[in-house]
């Protein structure tokens, strides 16, 4: 079946914004503003959030916080009906849970803008599955339709991930889920446009990609785990200046892994050159050394917050740049 330019190019418009929410969720992040917004998917229970703490009522703060004990006891029980009681019981006695944070403008708009490019990506999404249901009946239109219900588990869990007041590893799974949705879309663009572009390589630097896309996806989420590293060090009182000296075994292994990454992509740039045929593998070069200029600021320069985003975000390119050349390339036989 043949796909219209149009339809392939507004899938990748719908890719550029499910990117763009990775790197809204990260800057979300890094300036404290995930509790921002205390309800969702509505913000303090409108559809445009306030600018000012007068447009909200005296007592704002037991309101949303009653909503989110309600909404994070039902969390806890579908916890426990999955048998992770454990970690239902984990979540109740967490005292800063339930913590409500003072109305701050800024941290309100900058979630409520998260959600917004988040809302944005939803849609673009939803079109593209009616797209393909009306012109493209195809068996790509499950796949899309599978991808439309991902994104909507992800939307339910990003209240999830308010409800609990940012428990680290729900934020871990809602990067997870992120990653399955970009890893579906670039999968739907491969199959649009099979034929179009595929290279040749052989058996050997096929494995070297799938291998190095295993320790980027695994890098991610131990980038994860140095980010709740840090998160509790923050709870603990300590400096930025102290953090890198406190990270554990993850940091460790997150560092030494991205030496790796970095021998089997010069590896195979180097033999990219020499035959001067797969200049994807260039553009994995360039991202991959943005990548590791981030780190080493990161690791050097007390974590600066605006690095955290771009190495998240270099990170997520890295990824879908290695998902979508390893769906691409064929064996020499």
């Amino acid at each position: 079946m043949t796909y219209s330019n149009r339809f392939i190019w507004f899938n990748w418009f719908a890719l550029i914004l499910i990117f763009l929410v990775v790197f809204a969720g990260s800057f979300v992040r890094i300036t404290g503003s995930g509790m921002g917004c205390p309800d969702w998917p509505k913000c303090f229970g409108k559809i445009i959030p306030p600018t000012d703490k007068s447009e909200l009522p005296e007592n704002y703060r037991e309101i949303y916080g009653e909503k989110r004990a309600k909404k994070l006891d039902k969390f806890c029980r579908f916890l426990t009906a999955l048998g992770m009681k454990s970690t239902a019981d984990k979540i109740k006695a967490d005292p800063d849970v339930l913590k409500e944070e003072k109305f701050n403008a800024r941290k309100t708009w900058t979630e409520y803008i998260n959600r917004l490019v988040g809302f944005l990506a939803g849609n673009a999404l939803l079109i593209a599955f009616v797209w393909m249901l009306i012109y493209y009946r195809s068996k790509l239109v499950l796949v899309a339709g599978l991808n439309l219900v991902i994104l909507l588990v992800e939307a339910w869990f990003g209240s999830i991930v308010v409800a609990t007041n940012l428990v680290p590893w729900t934020i871990t799974l809602h990067l997870f889920l992120a990653l399955v949705i970009i890893g579906i879309q670039l999968f739907l663009l491969h199959r649009f446009t099979k034929g179009k572009k595929e290279y040749v390589l052989e058996n050997k630097f096929r494995w070297i990609i799938w291998i190095t896309l295993a320790i980027t996806f695994y890098q991610m989420f131990l980038g994860t785990q140095v980010r709740e590293s840090i998160d509790f060090l923050v709870k603990q009182g300590f400096e930025r200046s102290e953090w890198i000296e406190k990270l554990g075994l993850p940091f460790i292994i997150h560092r030494s892994f991205s030496w790796f990454v970095l021998i089997l992509i010069t590896y195979l740039a180097y033999f990219n050159e020499k035959t001067n045929q797969y200049f994807p593998i260039r553009i994995l070069f360039i991202t991959l050394f943005v990548e590791l200029i981030s780190g080493i600021l990161l690791a050097y320069w007390n974590v600066p917050g605006l690095v955290q985003t771009s190495h998240l975000i270099f990170a997520s390119l890295l990824f879908g740049e290695l998902l979508l050349l390893s769906f691409r390339t064929k064996v020499i036989k």
